[in-house]
């Protein structure tokens, strides 16, 4: 019975997985469709409108919430470089770059964000990267540019305003990752409250108005899903199946975006996006064949953000009080030392130098 039920609970993970990969998929030919009636800024600033709104009941169903400049100097600050870098300037020149290209390819440009995080982790926010994620990061990097190339010079601009729309999601995402003040959902409830607005006021003021009520309304929608179920969704296969497994599932989502581009929209499917293709899938499997352990300390910290219980690094006790499998409170971590198999995540941000083991 109990092997049934596990096995059950895998498959929802999974399906969870899967349904977040291909509503994030989804996004790129919806905007592509929806920019024939709306302005691109408008467009960006409704889309993460409509995440803020599907959000919503998640954060209302959380235990903690607090507001962002309540709750630290450092989280407010992270949280406002996330909003800049991930809700106002990388959706915005993502649309500008989707206008001028298929949507075929920008789904699959859209994979230069893994090469910017991989590369700022390394550079700037000091993570470790090992030769699998070298040999990772350049495959994307030469599909990429494989697809810009067989557009000609015509191809060059949409793969920069791409390739720059991705570099902010870069910075987006370590931020993001760095934010332990307030829960994902908040960050995300946030991220769209304010750069949905800001993006969304600049554009009615560039364009004159927001366009007819029907684009409207499916631009909300399109965000609600694509962006905020979608986050919905990982966050719940991430918590039942671990993080490097449930990217793994999501990491299809730019594929996803490929095949509704062709099904879809009509769209071509050319040779250099089916090598492309090959080329983003391989670096992928060698990037997630990574097993990186070695012994490492951890000091003293208090933070919040989502956990559970089935780590080492979270033994705490709750007294008599009944907690969800995942939940998020201010807790303490007192100084241990350890080995085990690791991602650079909140509690592993140790600088290895040269060491890439």
């Amino acid at each position: 019975m109990k092997s049934t039920q596990t096995k059950h609970s895998t498959a929802t993970f999974v399906m969870a997985g899967l349904a977040s990969a291909f509503l994030f998929g989804a996004a790129t030919p919806a905007s592509k469709a929806l920019l024939g009636g709306i302005h691109p800024q408008v467009l960006a600033g409704l889309l993460y409108l409509g995440a803020a709104l599907g959000v919503l009941p998640m954060v209302i169903g959380e235990r903690t919430f607090l507001w962002p400049w309540r709750a630290g100097r450092r989280t407010f600050l992270l949280l406002m470089g996330a909003i800049v870098f991930g809700g106002v300037l990388g959706p915005l020149l993502l649309l500008l770059g989707l206008r001028a290209a298929t949507s075929g390819a920008v789904s699959l440009w859209l994979n230069l964000e893994f090469v910017a995080t991989v590369l700022l982790g390394y550079f700037v926010f000091r993570e470790h990267l090992s030769w699998r994620g070298w040999i990772a990061a350049c495959g994307t990097l030469v599909a990429a540019v494989l697809l810009a190339g067989c557009d000609g010079w015509g191809g060059i601009l949409p793969a920069v305003l791409i390739a720059s729309g991705c570099l902010c999601w870069g910075f987006d995402n370590h931020f993001t990752a760095l934010i332990d003040g307030i829960s994902p959902a908040q960050t995300t409830l946030w991220k769209g409250m304010v750069a949905g607005s800001f993006n969304l006021l600049i554009g009615v003021a560039l364009a004159g108005g927001t366009g007819r009520v029907g684009v409207v309304l499916v631009a909300l929608l399109v965000g609600a899903l694509s962006y905020g179920l979608s986050i919905t969704l990982y966050v719940t296969a991430a918590q039942g199946m671990g993080a490097t497994r449930s990217q793994m599932l999501f990491s299809v989502a730019p594929f996803f975006g490929l095949l509704l581009s062709v099904t879809v929209l009509g769209e071509t499917f050319t040779g250099a996006q089916a090598l492309a293709s090959g080329l983003i899938v391989v670096s992928l499997m060698v990037l997630f064949s990574e097993k990186h352990t070695h012994a490492h300390g951890h000091n003293a910290m208090s933070h919040q953000h989502s956990h559970d219980h089935d780590d080492p690094h979270h033994e705490h006790e709750h007294g008599e009080e009944k907690v969800a499998a995942n939940h998020a409170h201010w807790h303490e971590h007192t100084p241990q030392e350890h080995a085990h198999v690791h991602w650079p995540d909140l509690h592993h941000r140790h600088d290895h130098g040269d060491d890439n083991a």
